[in-house]
């Protein structure tokens, strides 16, 4: 007999194990040959495995190397690489202290040698180095502007590549005449090299005028120098970059499909690019629940209906949370009572937002636990304290960091 709470966080589990970065350098370097010098610079959540294999796999070839990951993520020293870790969803003085020793890494290598540029989700405000004019402090409030407006994560990097000295395709041209390598694992839906963390190696598919009407559109408080800044337009072709998308939002439907089929579940994917305020996102997960559950339609139980994508939240209150918990908690309020069905949500790197949860896990009966505990889901909802309504129902699924970023999975579960 199913359990489907059980089988959904084994599903999460072997899931994100099939996109550990690993196996996605290693594949991707195979066929790649590198005449001069290779030069590794590895940003984001999953900066630090992907270096590593890249090392244990070219070893001599390195020449030196430097990794910058999320604050926590780092695993222990490199042989000949320098480990830095920094701030995320915010950049901070070990943003542009890490890039500003990358940038000079990179500077002065001849026409023969290799940046080996390793990119994963987090990047945007873990490789920061702002343009002239702008400051590390306007950084932080537009970021927070824009996280807080609930900005999609293409329009949050329009802007915030603009603002930079390193992003939109600039990184790339400071370490020209060098070739850019670039291996990716998007966290990016549609899997958009210009987007994922900001595009530093790729040319720019944006233009100034994308980013004014996002400013303008979100109401943005910016000041003259930023407004210039916008202003200045990205490089839109770099002929010595070469970009391959080694692992992304697929991979981990996919393999969440094959454990579940293995484990007795009809499986449907529904999407690859969720997209929506999370508390939308739970509400209408909800109801496609109780649709199978009243009709089956549109698969009959047992059954699991796969999500991929990213949510975002309008910040109005000021409890803790991320965007998964709050899909998981709206869709507790949607499923009360529903015997034999579960809905999860997890961020694949094992971060939800500012907390150190991954997600949330409801089912038919988290609503009644949470009347017991005096928890108003509602209220909770509007305070944007679903991690603390889920924590007291036993509702966070917590992995740790995992290493690997590439989006949101979200599943519903009917035995």
């Amino acid at each position: 007999m199913t359990d489907p709470r059980r089988d959904a966080l084994e599903t999460v589990d072997y899931a994100i194990k099939k996109v550990l970065p690993e196996k996605a350098v290693t594949l991707s370097l195979q066929k790649e040959t590198f005449p001069g010098r290779v030069v590794i610079v590895s940003i984001g959540k999953a900066a630090w495995r992907m270096a590593k294999a890249a090392v244990d796999l070219l070893g001599s070839q390195v020449s030196r190397g430097i990794v910058i990951t999320k604050y926590g993520h780092s695993m222990g020293s490199i042989d000949g690489i320098e480990i830095f870790e920094a701030g995320h969803p915010f950049p901070d003085a070990n943003s542009v202290l890490a890039t500003s020793k990358a940038v000079k890494m990179v500077s002065g290598l001849g026409s023969d040698d290799t940046v080996l540029f390793l990119v994963s989700g987090g990047g945007s405000s873990l490789f920061e180095k702002p343009a002239v004019g702008v400051t590390l402090k306007d950084l932080q409030g537009v970021t927070g502007q824009l996280l807080s407006c609930g900005a999609d994560i293409v329009e949050i990097n329009t802007i915030r590549k603009r603002l930079s000295s390193v992003k939109g395709g600039r990184f790339a041209r400071i370490a020209s005449p060098a070739r850019v390598f670039s291996i990716i694992l998007s966290d990016v839906k549609g899997d958009r090299a210009d987007s994922i963390a900001s595009g530093p190696a790729f040319p720019d598919e944006t233009t100034s005028e994308d980013a004014l009407a996002i400013a303008r559109k979100y109401s943005l408080r910016l000041k003259p120098e930023l407004i210039a800044s916008i202003g200045e337009e990205t490089p839109k072709e770099i002929p010595l970059a070469k970009t391959v998308i080694a692992g992304s939002i697929i991979t981990l439907c996919e393999a969440a499909g094959t454990f579940l089929a293995q484990h007795g579940y009809r499986t449907l994917l529904l999407t690859t690019s969720l997209s929506c305020e999370a508390r939308e996102a739970g509400s209408f997960l909800a109801a496609v629940a109780r649709e199978i559950r009243s009709s089956g339609n549109p698969i009959q139980p047992p059954c699991a209906m796969i999500i991929g994508g990213e949510t975002v939240v309008h910040m109005k209150g000021k409890g803790k949370g991320g965007r998964n918990q709050e899909l998981a908690l709206a869709a507790a309020m949607g499923i009360a009572d529903l015997p034999g069905t579960v809905i999860v949500s997890v961020g694949s790197d094992g971060t939800d937002g500012p907390t150190d949860a991954a997600g949330g896990i409801v089912d038919g009966n988290t609503m009644a636990e949470l009347a017991r505990l005096g928890i108003d889901a509602g209220k909770a909802l509007d305070e944007n304290d679903s991690g603390t309504a889920l924590k007291a129902c036993g509702g966070l699924v917590v992995t740790g960091p995992t290493g690997t970023n590439v989006n949101d999975l979200s599943m519903i579960l009917c035995s």
